[in-house]
């Protein structure tokens, strides 16, 4: 194993034989070798005749994680990743099953009657799949929210995609700038979080352009649709794209001692993330202190920390593995606040009845005074720009 030098590798699976279906991985194009790979899923399927459940474990540098879905398919990641824990990657392998039925729909994949039509079917979920393993200006496929956008005119755009979707025969859809939702239908946010999530960043793994569209013509229905309702707001469009980095306009008013922001909606589902609260001030430096990379790896990582330790959100059947530390329990109160501080950030969080708040701050910035950032930035969302 010394010799990969990709930090993460995505092995599926068939659950009752281990016939490999792909393998995906975060950085190289080397594959797994089939010894190794062989060796992860006979320790499973050894365990499991065993009617032992082995869901991960630990090396001096790797984290593995196992999961079968639906008794057909399983899915095992190991990464070297230092940031990478067990509820990421468990996450990381729900969102990759997820996207294998949103492309090939979930009958295909529990009653596999082709194995070889099944590989060759799968190919198509490739760029999905991938863009989950590599590295994003989003944090759905940790929220499970929808990536939004703050952007100026929003009730223009709102309006016309309304009458667009009227016009086309639909109650669902959407406006999305760079990956991110700027607007939708009132249907739209009616679906599953989930798959909401999947769709947006179904869109955002297609061939890099600012924007994509696939407009059809009918010549005795509409000939005209597409002009008629978007080329009056091509300028609030290109608005959205200059605010896709930060998520919201600058003239929203945060402290300058934040470097990266996630605010979850938990009634709506749909999520603000940026790592770059100051954009305009990024781009004059020449050497960031904390650079972007490592921001977003501060900011997931304290996500994963809070959401696992303190802001337990999810709610668990009885049937899925629950990712939430043992640390909580016994204690007659929840935490609504917690922060963590390092050699080179510090980070805050906060939970209110209708938002999660996830801060991301510079080091120097006085510990005792992120609590009183960290209402002023609610309060900004909650009460100036509401989201």
């Amino acid at each position: 194993m010394e010799e990969e030098e990709s930090s993460v590798f995505l092995l599926c699976l068939t659950a009752t034989s281990g016939v490999p279906l792909y393998c995906r991985s975060k950085g190289s194009s080397r594959q797994l070798t089939f010894s190794v790979i062989g060796s992860l899923n006979g320790v499973h399927m050894f365990a499991n005749n065993q009617d032992v459940l082995l869901s991960s474990t630990h090396t001096t540098n790797s984290t593995v994680v196992w999961r079968t879905f639906h008794e057909s398919i399983n899915l095992i990641v190991m990464s070297r990743e230092s940031t990478a824990s067990e509820y990421s990657l468990n996450k990381l392998l729900e969102n990759v099953f997820s996207a294998m039925v949103l492309v090939i729909g979930l009958d295909d994949l529990v009653n596999i009657k082709n194995v070889e039509r099944l590989k060759k079917d799968l190919r198509a979920c490739y760029k999905l799949i991938d863009s989950f393993l590599t590295e994003s200006e989003k944090m759905g496929d940790l929220t499970q929210c929808v990536d939004c956008v703050i952007a100026h005119d929003v009730a223009i755009l709102q309006e016309c995609l309304d009458g667009f979707t009227q016009a086309a025969e639909s109650e669902f859809g959407c406006l999305m700038a760079g990956g991110k939702l700027v607007a939708a239908t009132e249907k739209w946010w009616r679906l599953a979080s989930q798959d909401v999530m999947l769709l947006c960043w179904l869109v955002a793994s297609l061939s890099p352009h600012s924007s994509r569209d696939y407009p059809v013509y009918l010549p005795q229905g509409s000939p005209t649709l597409v002009e008629r309702f978007w080329k009056p707001v091509v300028d609030p469009i290109k608005a959205c794209l200059r605010v896709q980095l930060r998520s919201f306009p600058v003239s929203l008013p945060l402290h300058r001692g934040i470097l990266g922001l996630l605010l979850v909606n938990r009634d709506l589902n749909k999520s603000l993330y940026t790592v770059q609260v100051h954009p305009v001030e990024d781009m004059q430096r020449t050497e960031l202190k904390l650079t972007l990379e490592r921001r977003r790896a501060a900011l997931r990582s304290f996500y994963t920390l809070a959401i696992s330790r303190y802001f337990q959100t999810e709610q668990h059947d009885g049937k899925n593995i629950q990712y939430e530390e043992t640390f909580p329990m016994g204690f007659s109160h929840s935490a609504h606040q917690c922060y963590t501080v390092s050699a080179s950030h510090k980070c805050y969080a906060m939970k209110t009845e209708l938002h999660l708040l996830f801060l991301l701050f510079k080091q120097e910035v006085p510990t005792f005074s992120m609590q009183a950032i960290a209402n002023k930035t609610i309060q900004v969302f909650t009460k100036d720009f509401p989201f």
